[in-house]
C-alpha cells in the first residue's frame, strides 16, 4: 500500500477532505511490465520469463482489490486533526489501524461547525468509497440519526456519543441502527483518579475549570470532587475546591482573568476540562501554578506546569471497534451503546510514563492500588450528573456561578 496526499473540494457540499493513505496498483511497475515484452524477441514470450510475467500481475491486482474493497473515513468535529485532543487521537488511531492492517483511510473536515455540514462530509466520504465512518464527539448524534438508515451497508463508529445524542434534524429521538456502534466513557473514574492523586501529593487548594456543562464534563468534575474527598478523608487534611463552568470549549481573556484570580487567591492546581479551555488555565498559571490535563496526556502540549492528565481510552475504543469489524465480529457491536470504564478494559487512567508523571510524593504503586480498587468495585464512584457529590467535613466546594 502506498501513501498519498490530496485535497478534494466538493463545491456543492463545501466540504474539504485530505487523503492521508491510499492503496492501488504500482503504476511504474505495471508500465515496465508492459514495455519489456515489446523489446524482447518474438520467441521469448514462450519461455519461462513470460510465465513469470503472467504470474506477477495476477497477484498484484488481487492485493489491490482487497485494499480497495474497504476504506475507513474519519470525519472531524468542530476541530481538526491537529487539535492535540479528540480529533487528533482519533485520526492517529485510524492511521495506526490502517497501516497495521493494510486498509485505506482518509479524513474529512466539515466546511462549517453544524449538523448539515457534518452530514455533507459523511455523504462525500461514502461517495468516495468509505465503508466505515469513524466520528469523535457527541456533536455527531444528529448526523448519525440522519445517515445510518440511508446507508445500511456502511458501518458507523462514534466515540463519546450516547443514545441520548441520537436526535434527528427534526428533533426526534432515533434508535441505534444495526450498522452503528456508539460508546462513551466513565469520565467520573478518570476525574476521581486525578483528584485523589492531587490531594495525596499534597495539594490542598484545588480548582475545576469545566467547558460547557455537558454530561461528560460534569462526570469529570464530579468524579474529581469525589477523589479529592476520598484522599482528604484518608489523610485527615482540610481541602478547598473552586468549581466553575466557562460555558465554552475555548479559552479567552475573561476566563484567563478568572483563573489569574484563582491562582492569586491561593489555588495551587486547576483541572481544566473542556477542549481548548485549558489554554486560559495554562496562561494564568504562570511560574508557580499547576494544571491537570484531560482526555489525553497533555504534558507534551501544556509543558512542565501539567502535573497529570485525566485520560480516557480513545485510542483503545476506536482501535478495538475497527478490529471487531474487520475481524468479522461486527455482531458484537451491532446496535450497541456502551459506557467504557476500567471494568471493561484499560479505558481510563493517568499517564504513567516517567516524563508525564508530575507527582512528587504520590507513587505509581499507590496509583495502581486505587486503580485496582476501581476495577474490582471496592472503590465506588457515583456517575450522578444531577446532584453535587457529597463531601465530608474536610472538604469545602465553592460552586461558582
Amino acid at each position: 500500500m502506498k501513501k498519498k496526499v490530496l485535497a478534494t473540494l466538493l463545491a456543492t457540499a463545501m466540504v474539504f477532505s485530505l487523503t492521508a493513505c491510499g492503496s492501488g496498483s504500482d503504476t511504474p511497475a505495471d508500465d515496465a511490465a508492459k514495455d519489456e515484452p515489446a523489446d524482447e524477441p518474438a520467441d521469448e514470450p514462450a519461455d519461462e520469463p513470460a510465465d513469470d510475467a503472467a504470474d506477477e500481475p495476477a497477484d498484484e491486482p488481487a492485493d489491490d482489490a482487497g485494499d480497495k474493497s474497504e476504506k475507513i473515513a474519519m470525519v472531524t468535529d468542530s476541530g481538526d486533526i491537529t487539535d492535540e485532543s479528540f480529533n487528533q487521537i482519533t485520526w492517529e488511531t485510524v492511521c495506526a489501524y490502517g497501516d497495521d492492517n493494510g486498509v485505506e483511510y482518509e479524513y474529512y473536515k466539515p466546511a462549517e461547525d453544524n449538523d448539515e455540514e457534518r452530514i455533507n462530509a459523511i455523504d462525500l466520504a461514502i461517495t468516495e468509497g468509505a465503508t466505515v465512518i469513524v466520528m469523535p464527539g457527541y456533536l455527531f448524534g444528529p448526523a448519525i440519526a440522519e445517515e445510518q438508515d440511508l446507508y445500511p451497508d456502511v458501518k458507523f463508529i462514534a466515540v463519546d456519543v450516547t443514545e441520548f445524542d441520537l436526535v434527528n434534524l427534526a428533533g426526534d429521538s432515533v434508535e441505534i441502527g444495526a450498522n452503528t456502534y456508539i460508546c462513551s466513557f466513565q469520565e467520573e473514574q478518570a476525574g476521581y483518579l486525578a483528584g485523589y492523586a492531587a490531594v495525596k501529593d499534597g495539594y490542598t487548594k484545588l480548582g475545576f475549570l469545566g467547558g460547557i456543562a455537558v454530561p461528560a464534563v460534569i462526570r469529570y468534575g464530579f468524579g474529581y470532587v469525589q477523589g479529592i474527598n476520598a484522599a482528604a478523608e484518608e489523610l485527615g487534611v482540610d481541602v478547598s475546591v473552586k468549581y466553575f463552568y466557562g460555558g465554552q470549549f475555548y479559552g479567552d481573556e475573561s476566563i484567563t482573568a478568572r483563573m489569574e484570580g484563582w491562582y492569586s487567591d491561593g489555588t495551587e492546581i486547576v483541572f481544566a476540562c473542556g477542549g481548548g479551555i485549558y489554554t486560559s488555565a495554562v496562561e494564568a498559571a504562570g511560574a508557580d501554578g499547576k494544571v491537570i490535563g484531560v482526555d489525553v496526556d497533555q504534558k507534551p502540549v501544556i509543558g512542565d506546569c501539567c502535573v497529570t492528565s485525566a485520560m480516557k481510552g480513545l485510542h483503545a475504543a476506536v482501535y478495538d471497534a475497527l478490529a471487531a469489524y474487520f475481524d468479522g465480529n461486527w455482531d458484537s457491536l451491532s446496535g450497541k451503546s456502551e459506557q467504557l470504564g476500567l471494568a471493561q478494559g484499560d479505558y481510563i487512567g493517568l499517564p504513567t510514563d516517567d516524563e508525564s508523571w508530575g507527582f512528587k510524593t504520590f507513587t505509581k504503586d499507590e496509583y495502581q492500588k486505587v486503580l485496582d480498587g476501581i476495577k474490582d468495585g471496592s472503590i465506588a464512584i457515583s456517575n450522578d450528573t444531577e446532584n453535587n457529590p457529597e463531601v465530608g467535613s474536610h472538604v469545602s466546594v465553592d460552586y461558582v456561578q
